[in-house]
């Protein structure tokens, strides 16, 4: 599989963002076997490029949070494998793009940044294609209350307020349930999964665990496709009790909402006093 991609960028071309997202577009294409989908003609006319969208990745370069391109993919049900915005990506570079419409040795500079991180992005997922991409083990802090002692990993994991964790790389996540959950609803007997290729948004259901207490609603932390599952766990919920981390996990995604997800991401430091306010209102 070589690194190329079909391309929908910007079409805001009356701002500098929007400008470099074409010149993104042309460099990638120069540079590998991509093709551009022109968002003008794609909007009133996809006939032309439907079949380059539906044999090669897509790749959405938006110019600014107007997210002309990402709509217009929204719009066709186009499938997302990337997307990228030029505002973000020079923010995240302390990089200050020109008002005016001409492309500067800064904004040049700007492009083949972004075009070189692309590449590198995708080699690396080609490689790791059929591997998993997540560690096997995590290292955890520790927070007892009486005899009961709740593992929470300090790096690399974001939460939300329903007790569920997300651990991210690149676009693709893996959730799963924190270890107070597990312990609140004792032995877990049940796992309900969600379908594989189905969509969620954040905040939407990604199945549920049953024990002899409750039933606990998976909430997403993130928006994104189903592309696993933890199978096992069907057989072996237990697995869920034994370490709700690692061979505990739940399901894979394929993030389709990331940036505006988060907003509403919690990292460990946010997450903690949460968890310890339930740990010491909750009596096991």
């Amino acid at each position: 599989m070589s690194n190329e991609y079909a391309i929908l960028p910007c079409n805001g071309l009356d701002k500098c963002a929007g400008c470099i997202s074409r010149e993104v577009a042309l460099k990638m294409m120069e540079q590998t076997e991509s093709e551009i989908l022109c968002p003008v003609l794609y909007r009133v006319t996809d006939a032309r490029y439907n079949k380059i969208a539906e044999e090669k990745p897509l790749l959405v370069v938006d110019g600014c949070k107007t997210r002309c391109a990402s709509k217009i993919a929204a719009e066709k049900g186009l499938k997302v494998a990337k997307k990228i915005t030029v505002t973000e990506e020079a923010k995240n570079r302390n990089m200050e793009i020109v008002d005016g419409l001409r492309i500067g040795e800064n904004e040049l500079k700007l492009t083949d940044d972004i075009v070189t991180e692309l590449l590198k992005e995708k080699e690396k997922d080609e490689m790791l294609e059929g591997k998993s991409i997540f560690p096997e083990t995590y290292e955890y802090e520790f927070y007892q209350k009486d005899k009961f002692i709740f593992r929470l990993p300090s790096t690399g994991f974001y939460f939300n307020e329903n007790d569920v964790w997300v651990y991210i790389v690149g676009n693709k996540a893996r959730v799963g349930v924190t270890d107070y959950v597990q312990k609140s609803l004792s032995d877990i007997m049940f796992f309900t999964p969600p379908a594989v290729g189905s969509e969620v948004e954040q905040f939407g259901e990604l199945g549920c665990i049953e024990s002899g207490k409750a039933v606990f609603e998976i909430i997403s932390p993130v928006s994104g496709k189903v592309t696993s599952i933890n199978d096992k766990l069907v057989s072996f919920p237990e697995w869920i009790n034994e370490n709700p981390y690692e061979k505990g996990w739940i399901v894979e995604l394929e993030l389709t909402e990331l940036e505006e997800d988060q907003d509403l991401l919690l990292d460990y430091n946010a997450y903690l006093p949460i968890m310890k306010r339930k740990v010491d209102e909750f009596h096991v």
